[in-house]
């Protein structure tokens, strides 16, 4: 079985498959309502040098997350 791992962890330039979404009520229905529902795959793009942001694509589009939003993301890799 895959290891589980929060996205704030994943390597660049590989492909995960989210398998939950945690996190407060807001951040977790922004979330939700941006793509990030498990099942579905994203690439992580980039990581910013000194931490902060994490750049991830998914279902078309690139965005890049705050290193709080990216803890509550759990993917495995693909």
């Amino acid at each position: 079985m895959a290891k589980v791992i929060p996205l704030i962890s994943a390597e660049p330039n590989k492909l995960y498959r989210i398998t939950e979404v945690t996190g407060e009520d807001n951040q977790h229905r922004r979330l939700v309502d941006m793509g990030f529902t498990p099942g579905s795959e994203l690439f992580v793009a980039g990581v910013a040098p000194f931490g902060g942001t994490i750049l991830v694509s998914l279902r078309g589009f690139s965005v890049a997350l705050r290193e709080s939003a990216a803890e509550t993301i759990k993917v495995t890799a693909v």
